[in-house]
């Protein structure tokens, strides 16, 4: 395809959410909130497992990782979306859109990482306890955590570099609150089959494997859960691995659904707006409610901060 070098795109305007009129504050506001909930809450969690010794487990040094990713996510979106939801659009160089596709990606690989990591160490705990010490070191967190990094670097990485190769020469609007990867594509005068053909392979490593390792890890789960032959036993059980469950549940379900629904841009905003800002918001609130030991160290820190100021 020919392409006019004259006309090169430098710079693409995001529409956002369009004809809010009169409604633009009252999304404004419920999303600035939703956004500083949500750093405060991940911040909440990583500071309360890090201060406490009886949380220095495999299971809770994954979810500081994940509420870190779950920071990454937000602060990614969240505060670019609310200036183009406040002005009804914004202009962002392409530099800036590269950049933000970048942690968008990396933000988005981490998070399906650390889940299909936490979903193996449920996986261990339940199904064969004896060994979880042995299995569950120190060492394997920090190479699993290291490898879940290195993956994702690797992989978004390669991704963001094949994008910046391509040429864009008009028009420049996306029709949507973020730089994604469909729309940028869409906008491209250049071949973008090779790049598709690409993404859909990275999805393997980087989506597809990790949730096939949490489906795995929760059918053997199940299964050991239903040999327990006291109900009150396979409820305490189960409880060790609900709260992580629910966000497996919230996360992949809201991608899945975006590709399992009809192509129409508006859903598709919709669901990212759910998954790239409410869910980050629900993962410290879920883990927070239904966790008891979180529960328990926030009430004594809590107690700890109250006690230094009186």
């Amino acid at each position: 395809m020919q392409y006019n070098h004259s006309n090169v795109v430098t710079e693409f305007l995001l529409l956002g959410f369009r004809n809010l009129q009169s409604f633009k504050m009252g999304f404004f506001l419920p999303l600035l909130v939703i956004y500083c909930v949500t750093v405060c809450g991940n911040l909440l969690i990583i500071l309360v497992v890090s201060s406490s010794r009886s949380l220095h487990s495999p299971m809770y040094f994954f979810l500081t990782q994940l509420s870190f990713s779950d920071i990454l996510l937000s602060t990614t979106i969240v505060p670019n979306t609310l200036h183009i939801v406040l002005y009804e659009g914004s202009s962002v160089s392409f530099i800036r859109c590269l950049i933000q596709f970048y942690f968008f990606s990396a933000s988005e690989s981490l998070e399906c990482f650390f889940l299909s990591v936490m979903s193996y160490d449920r996986y261990q705990a339940i199904c064969h306890p004896l060994h979880y010490t042995s299995v569950m070191t120190l060492t394997f967190c920090i190479k699993a955590t290291l490898l879940c990094w290195v993956m994702m670097f690797a992989v978004t990485l390669h991704l963001t570099v094949k994008i910046s190769q391509l040429q864009f020469c008009g028009p420049n609007i996306v029709d949507h609150f973020f730089c994604d990867l469909d729309p940028i594509l869409e906008l491209s005068c250049t071949d973008t089959f090779l790049i598709k053909i690409e993404d859909m392979i990275l999805a393997a490593p980087t989506v597809v494997c990790p949730f096939l390792v949490i489906v795995v890890s929760y059918l053997y789960i199940i299964i050991t859960i239903m040999k327990i032959p006291s109900v009150t036993g396979r409820q305490k059980t189960f409880s060790t691995c609900s709260s992580h469950l629910a966000v497996v549940s919230l996360y992949y379900g809201s991608i899945i659904c975006i590709y399992l629904f009809p192509n129409t841009k508006k859903v598709k905003k919709i669901l990212s707006l759910f998954y790239t800002a409410v869910t980050p918001l629900l993962n410290p609130i879920i883990y927070s409610l239904r966790n008891r030991d979180i529960k328990q160290e926030f009430n004594k820190l809590k107690e700890k901060c109250l006690a230094h100021f009186r």
